[in-house]
């Protein structure tokens, strides 16, 4: 498909540039199959829209400071890194700023001391770094890095001490994501012991969410984007519990595309979710059977993005179209700091 199909036109003013407080008053459009109406609510209504017996899928990873600023070891080539994804204990894949300056085997110097050698240029244009020294690279991350907020929040504004905090969801727990699963930002213990009482399970998963969320897609056609590999994880004792919900005609409802994606990654030709290890790059346009999830709660997304084409393969292009066109005009705040949708079809 075109990737201009996914395209609209938003008002800066939307882009959200801080969270709401407390974090469950965030507004929620509901949309359902193709002749509802759309429906303004709020994350707070979330549990009175969902039935007891389903369950909600959240992504527990925790956002590390991914981002480091530093120089070619020679004082020559300020470069800016953007960790992508682990490679082993002391490697990573990362996005630089002025990559083409860096050469295999250049000494890195970033802030706190911490210095990493440029090794393998991947086909994307990536390098794998490998840090120095034998403290643990979160150790080395925590002193030299800072929280990766996405660019169109970051280049209206710098990041600050406030953000280690809003770009945090409540679950996070497992180490290695650079961005945040930004639907479960809305939840507060609050709404989780709403959600609990009334008969809604919860469930974990982990996705931890790469770089390359943030990057624009530059093709002109859907076949023609590569998706990069992200690492991700589902218990087998989570598997069993969705697989419970779904024989006993509960719904899985996704909270979060990263939930979706790989619950999708996980799931069967029949249906039956299976305990996964390991990278995924799934790619899910229109056109595209779901069979892992019945619903997903998520943010309203940028155009032309992968996301973009995720929610419309779930929902149908013109039915999100027309609920983009309608949070646009409803004055629905945007993007990873913003309010909610929550998609039944």
């Amino acid at each position: 498909m075109k990737v201009d199909l996914f395209d609209f036109a938003l008002p800066q003013e939307r882009i959200a540039l801080r969270p709401v407080r407390p974090r469950d008053a965030a507004r929620m459009l509901v949309v359902r199959g193709q002749d509802a109406p759309f429906e303004d609510r709020g994350v707070r209504d979330l549990p009175s829209l969902l039935s007891p017996g389903d369950v909600l899928v959240f992504n527990d990873t925790r956002v590390i400071p991914a981002q480091l600023e530093g120089r070619r070891a020679d004082g020559e080539a300020k470069i800016g890194a953007t960790l992508h994804k682990r490679i082993d204990l002391r490697r990573w894949q990362a996005f630089l700023r002025n990559a083409k300056r860096v050469k295999e085997g250049d000494h890195l110097i970033f802030g706190g001391g911490v210095t990493a050698i440029a090794e393998a240029r991947h086909a994307d244009g990536s390098l794998t770094l490998f840090f120095e020294g034998g403290e643990p690279v979160e150790v080395l991350l925590d002193r030299a890095g800072t929280m990766p907020l996405p660019p169109y929040i970051a280049s209206k504004r710098g990041v600050d001490a406030q953000d280690l905090e809003d770009y945090q969801t409540m679950f996070a727990r497992e180490e290695g994501a650079v961005a945040a699963p930004t639907a479960s930002l809305h939840f507060t213990q609050r709404l989780v012991d709403a959600i609990d009482a009334a008969g809604i399970g919860r469930a974990m998963l982990t996705l931890h969410v790469g770089a390359g969320t943030f990057l624009p897609v530059k093709a002109e056609d859907t076949d023609d984007h590569q998706m990069h590999a992200e690492f991700g994880r589902i218990s087998a004792e989570t598997a069993d519990q969705l697989n419970a919900v779904r024989e006993a005609g509960g719904r899985i409802i996704a909270v979060g595309t990263t939930s979706l994606r790989l619950l999708e990654s996980a799931v069967d030709e029949n249906g039956v979710i299976q305990p996964f290890a390991g990278d995924t790059s799934i790619f899910i346009t229109p056109g595209y059977r779901l069979k892992a999830v019945d619903g997903l709660m998520t943010n309203f997304h940028l155009p032309k993005s992968t996301l973009m084409m995720l929610v419309s393969a779930l929902m149908g292009r013109e039915r999100m179209m027309a609920a983009y066109a309608h949070a646009i005009d409803s004055e629905y705040r945007f993007y990873s700091y913003g309010d909610s949708s929550l998609l039944l079809p």
